[in-house]
C-alpha cells in the first residue's frame, strides 16, 4: 500500500521553493537598483519617463515590499497581483515591440516576463501554501 504522506506536502513544499524564487528575483532587482540608483535612473529616464530617480527609488521599494510578502506569505495573493502587474510593465516598457527592431534579442526578454505572469498569476490564485506563511489578506 502506497503512502500519500509524501504527496501530500508537495504542493507546500513547492509553493514555498517558488515563493522563495520570487523573492529571490525581486530581492535582485531591488539590490541591483540600491546598488547603482542613478544608473537605474537614467535607464528609466533613457525610456521616456520622466523623474528616472523618483521612479527608480520607487521600484526599489516596491520590490523589497514583495520581497516580504513572498518571504513571509502575508499579503500573498495581492502581492502576486500587483508583482504580475509591475512584471506586464517592465515587459512593455523596457523590452516591448518598440525594441525588437532594434535589437531581436528584446523579444526573448518580452516574452520571459509573461512567463513569470503565468506563475504569479497561479501564484496568486493558490496562495503561499502551507509552510512558513502568514497568510494575511486584504480581502
Amino acid at each position: 500500500m502506497a503512502s500519500t504522506t509524501g504527496t501530500a506536502a508537495l504542493p507546500s513544499t513547492a509553493a514555498l521553493v517558488a515563493r522563495l524564487i520570487f523573492a529571490g528575483v525581486f530581492a535582485m532587482a531591488a539590490i541591483f537598483k540600491f546598488l547603482n540608483m542613478g544608473g537605474t535612473a537614467d535607464y528609466i529616464t533613457a525610456a521616456g519617463f520622466p523623474m528616472g530617480l523618483v521612479l527608480a527609488w520607487a521600484a526599489a521599494i516596491l520590490e523589497v515590499i514583495l520581497v516580504l510578502c513572498f518571504l513571509s506569505g502575508a499579503y500573498f495573493s495581492e502581492a502576486a497581483i500587483v508583482a504580475a502587474v509591475y512584471v506586464v510593465f517592465l515587459g512593455f516598457a523596457f523590452h516591448g515591440p518598440s525594441h525588437w527592431s532594434a535589437n531581436q534579442a528584446e523579444f526573448g526578454f518580452f516574452v520571459d516576463h509573461f512567463t513569470f505572469l503565468a506563475g504569479l498569476l497561479f501564484a496568486a490564485c493558490y496562495g503561499p501554501g502551507g509552510f512558513l506563511a502568514l497568510k494575511r489578506r486584504l480581502f
